[in-house]
Formats: C-alpha cells, structure tokens, sequence
C-alpha cells in the first residue's frame, strides 16, 4: 500500500466524505480491487450526503459490485444524488424510469431526468434525451430537437451521438440530407473505436457511399469491427476478401 493511500486512508477513518468516496474508488480499481472495502468506504460517504458517492454507491447495488445486486436500493442512492443536481445520478434514474426497473414505468418522468442531467451538459444524458425526441417517448416527436441534442453531445466527443449524428445526416431527418456530413460524423466515430461506425464506415468505402470507393479502406474497417466482435463486419469482410481476389 503506498503512502498515498496509507494517508487517504486515516483522513478517510477521520470521517473526511471526500477520503472515503475516493478510497471507496481506489478500491473499485485494478490496483487493488476489493469490491467489499469499495462499498464501505462509499457507503460511508453517501451517509454523510455526498452525491458523487450515492451515485457510485447506486452503480454498486445496480451492478451488485460488493454487495447483493438491488435494483430498489439503486434507485433510492441514485434518486438521493439526482436530488441534489447530481447530473450522472440524474441520468441514471432516468434509465431506470424508462426501463421501469424496480419503478413503475414512466417515459415521462425519465425524460424529466434526462433534461435535468442534459441542460447540465452530460453527454450520455443529451443522447438519450435526443432518443426520446426521435422516437417521441415521454415528449411529443421533434427530429429537429433530437438533432440538437444529438449534435451537443457529438460535439463533446461522445462516439455513439457522433454515430447518430452520422445517421441523421445521411438520412435527413430533421437537417437537409448531407453524406459530406454523414461521413464525416461515422468517421468520427469510427476513430474512437466503435464497431457498429466503423462496420458503417467499411460499407460506405466498399459501396462508394457518401465516398470515393476504396477496397482497402473498406477492408481496414471491417477488420476493426470484426476484431471486436462484430459479426456483420467479419462477414462482410469475407465477401470482400473474395471481390479483391476476383478484382
């Protein structure tokens, strides 16, 4: 144990709330992972009202991580942080309302959490948020509200809003269509390791979609996504193997 974590400790043992959430994490972590010490200390944390640590000790009951897996419990810790402006909490009590785990089901409600947590700028927040306005759950149906919303969190990085973004643009729903754009945002995408963008990215290159045709480039990305495990790009790999051959 380094010194480092021998004086979090005593400060933690002092009822310092900071301390104890943060050794609670350290203890979450491959360093010197002890799930049971994790849930103490965060548990002792989150009694004092700290709302980072309810909602991490909300993920432990939801994901059962030191402790039986709860989903009611979950809901009570991540309720408690959401509360008090938590946007992380604020998002993942919106989760549960939607998939009405241990709640009744409330689109409503969830999408309520989800504004809350997406005006504070979470980016996995403003993606389900744009979701609800696609699909209209909880929220009258808005494609242009749903653009927004996806393009605030594609903005900030978030590769599966830069994913959806991409697809609006290709298809046009609620922006003029634009393949520059479309391309642009899957490429994005695609450069953070998502497989399903870049599967997309590899049809686009082999078809001569929204880009120049290019073999190669298609045979690059499937191979990304097939190495992680997605089984249309390794199939699509395959065939193309055979057209370059015949090619």
């Amino acid at each position: 144990m380094s010194e480092n974590i021998v004086k979090l400790t005593k400060k933690a043992e002092q009822g310092d709330a900071k301390a104890q959430n943060n050794l609670g994490q350290y203890y979450s972590g491959d360093d010197e992972q002890d799930y049971e010490k994790a849930f103490y200390w965060i548990s002792k944390a989150a009694e004092q009202g700290m709302a980072v640590a309810q909602n991490n000790l909300g993920v432990m009951y939801e994901q059962g991580f030191g402790i039986t897996q709860d989903n009611a419990k979950a809901f009570q810790w991540y309720k408690k942080a959401a509360e008090q402006g938590y946007a992380n909490a604020q998002s993942n009590l919106g989760t549960m309302y939607v998939s009405g785990r241990s709640v009744e089901k409330d689109d409503e409600k969830a999408f309520q959490w989800f504004l809350k947590a997406a005006e504070q700028g979470y980016a996995d927040a403003q993606l389900k948020l744009a979701f609800l306005y696609s699909k209209g759950i909880g929220v009258a149906q808005d494609d242009k509200k749903a653009f927004q919303w996806y393009e605030k969190a594609a903005k900030k990085g978030y590769a599966p809003a830069q994913l959806n973004l991409g697809h609006i643009y290709e298809k046009g729903l609620g922006v003029p269509q634009d393949n520059k754009k479309a391309f642009k945002w899957y490429k994005k995408a695609a450069e953070q390791d998502l497989p399903l963008a870049q599967y997309i990215l590899g049809m686009m290159y082999e078809n001569g979609h929204c880009v120049e045709q290019d073999y190669k480039k298609a045979f690059e990305w499937y191979k990304k996504a097939a190495e992680k495990g997605h089984s249309d790009a390794a199939k699509a790999l395959e065939e193309l193997k055979k057209t370059i051959s015949i090619a």
